[in-house]
């Protein structure tokens, strides 16, 4: 089957061929008619306008079986009644009309939809994989974990990886909307979705394709692309309204002055509404824009909720803070030098994934401590862990955990040491040998966030943590939050939202799988990251690209002036329609007038849509 008879390419091209079939029937009618063929010139409107009049029943009819009814039923009606009463010419009129509209709504949707559509160009196809000692050219879909591939400057990255080369530069734009190229060192992990722009460097494949970041996030703008406003589901409901008016109107107009035509005048400059074309336009393009700044919203009913937001939740740890904990300092017990406590924790902890036990490796590197392979670790999650470091054994983690290893009697020091610290208690050979003090910094656009959402109206934030609790008022305190909540499980953290959702509509913004609950819970859950199997990605209404908090209350600026902005041009679109359809039904309009003004009408509002792209 050729390409453009394909059905997805027909729906596609379909506004086009209509427009153009209506608009030639409507001209070569008028050359007929001025050329004094007047029934062959009836005749060329008469097909314009039933071409449209066909499509039009299709799409009400399969409107219909999906529980919905707009205002197309009166553009129906008034062409139907229009070639019924034999007015052919205002039939074409409105014909051409309504399809130009269409085509015009379905270009400025796709210009609204550019900066999101953009990302669906870039996936790669294929990847340079090292093979038998060889570079072979193979479809990303057979990348696995392990793999080494070369990245040459100009390509795409095919897959998550870790960086091989000494150092990389990349262009991060079409993932986090930054500007700037992003040199990247080796050993960090390089997103798939980036462009090369220094030498050609080599990467070891973390993750598939099918769950690598760029495919996540091209999933989130395909489920973002086919979602649908509450806002344009209140449209339809609008749109029967203002139905059933036009055709009580219309009728008046009839019964009243006994002349079909004003009735027809009535339907032609009620069609279409400009409430049902500029809805969906405002939205479609204030995605697009937070797109532009490295704010997926998933969905158009989520960006309608940013806009209503007063109460945001944020996790604490990778949220407002780092999430790489620091090692501050060392108190070493009696009898312990803090290197040797150093040293021997961080051995130990090499074989730990916890964040707090990367601090302590990288502090112990740092230093130039020499580290051992541990023996026979034995990890208790959330609590601590025990091996044997040589010929010593050391346990570490709370203090708690830790002195119910030791022998009887021990005990830490915690003099001098501030309540809100994060502590690695650390025992040796059966003795307390030090505590080890972490700090997890805050986030350095965290303060230009909160003070964002302050100036944007939002009234209350609340920290939302599984830390300590006197670790999350600390951190808290630090940037002037309304209310902290700590040591909370992932059910604390959703019976949280439960009660700040009794006050106002809460937005939740968090990093880790432990937040998915909530995420899914609130008005609005904003996941940090873009991971395709991230649960709270997966669960989140908006997804934070750009590793910048401060995008955050710029998206939601963005929410509202797009809803504004629909509004503004529904409503205006509703009166000067209304205005119309009055002085159609007094007389002062005809059919054919009536379709220019409500074409102008329908462009006006279309355009002051696209605001919403701009500002």
């Amino acid at each position: 089957m050729p390409e453009f008879l394909q059905p997805t390419r027909l729906r596609e091209s379909l506004p086009v061929l209509l427009a153009g079939l209506a608009l030639l029937c409507l001209v070569g009618g008028g050359i007929l008619y001025i050329a004094e063929y007047p029934q062959l010139a009836a005749k060329a409107w008469f097909v314009g306008g039933g071409a449209v009049l066909v499509v039009l029943v299709i799409d009400i009819l399969r409107a219909l079986l999906n529980g919905r009814m707009g205002v197309d039923a009166i553009a129906a009606l008034s062409i139907g009644v229009g070639l019924a009463l034999g007015e052919n010419l205002a039939a074409a009129i409105v014909a051409v009309m309504y399809a130009g509209g269409q085509l015009l709504e379905s270009f400025a949707e796709g210009r609204a939809r550019r900066d999101m559509t953009a990302l669906l160009g870039r996936v790669s196809r294929t990847a340079m994989m090292y093979r038998n000692q060889a570079l072979e050219s193979v479809p990303i879909e057979a990348l696995q974990p392990q793999d080494r591939i070369l990245v040459r400057k100009g390509e795409v990255v095919p897959a998550d990886g870790r960086l091989l080369a000494p150092s990389a530069v990349l262009d991060l734009s079409a993932l986090t909307g930054e500007s700037l190229p992003v040199p990247i060192q080796m050993g960090h992990e390089v997103p798939s979705g980036a462009t090369a722009l220094g030498d050609a460097f080599d990467l070891l494949v973390l993750r598939g394709s099918k769950e690598s970041t760029y495919a996540g996030i091209v999933r989130l703008v395909e489920q973002a692309q086919a979602s649908r406003a509450p806002m344009a589901r209140m449209a339809d409901r609008y749109a029967l309204v203002f139905l059933a008016v036009t055709l009580l109107l219309a009728g008046g107009a009839w019964w009243w002055s006994g002349d079909a035509t004003r009735a027809l005048a009535v339907l032609v400059v009620a069609t279409p509404c400009p409430l049902i074309l500029a809805v969906p336009v405002a939205v479609i393009a204030g995605m697009s824009r937070a797109a532009s700044h490295g704010v997926l919203v998933k969905t158009a009913g989520a960006l309608e909720a940013l806009a209503t937001v007063n109460t945001v939740v944020v996790d604490k740890t990778g949220t407002v803070t780092s999430a790489r904990p620091e090692v501050n300092d060392i108190k070493p017990e009696a009898g312990f030098a803090a290197d040797e406590v150093l040293a021997l924790a961080a051995s130990l902890d090499q074989a730990s994934g916890h964040v707090a036990a990367e601090a302590l490796v990288r502090a112990a590197t740092a230093r130039r401590l020499s580290l051992v392979l541990p023996q026979t670790v034995v990890e208790d999650a959330g609590r601590g862990l025990s091996g044997l470091v040589g010929s010593r054994r050391v346990v570490l983690g709370g203090s708690g955990y830790v002195l119910s290893q030791l022998s009887a009697g021990e005990a830490f020091t915690r003099l001098g040491i501030d309540g809100g610290t994060a502590v690695v208690a650390v025992g040796i050979d059966g003795r307390a040998a030090g505590l080890i003090l972490l700090s997890d910094p805050i986030r350095e656009d965290a303060d230009v966030a909160i003070a964002a959402f302050r100036a944007g109206g939002i009234r209350r934030i609340v920290m939302a943590s599984g830390d300590r609790t006197d670790v999350a008022e600390k951190a808290s305190a630090t940037l002037g939050l309304d209310a902290v909540a700590g040591d909370l499980t992932p059910e604390g953290k959703v019976e949280l939202i439960r009660r700040e959702r009794l006050k106002g509509v809460v937005m939740m913004v968090g990093d880790g799988v432990n937040d998915a609950p909530a995420l899914a819970l609130s008005d609005v859950g904003v996941a940090i990251g873009a991971r395709g199997s991230a649960a709270s990605s997966e669960a989140a209404d908006v997804v934070l690209l750009a590793d910048d908090l401060s995008r955050l209350p710029l998206a939601c600026g963005i929410a509202k002036r797009s809803g504004n902005i629909a509004r503004q041009s529904a409503v205006a679109g509703l009166v000067l329609s209304g205005g119309a359809m009055v002085l159609a039904a007094l007389g002062y309009l005809t059919p054919v007038q009536g379709a220019l003004l409500q074409e102008v009408i329908d462009v006006a509002v279309i355009l002051n849509a696209l605001r919403a792209l701009r500002g």
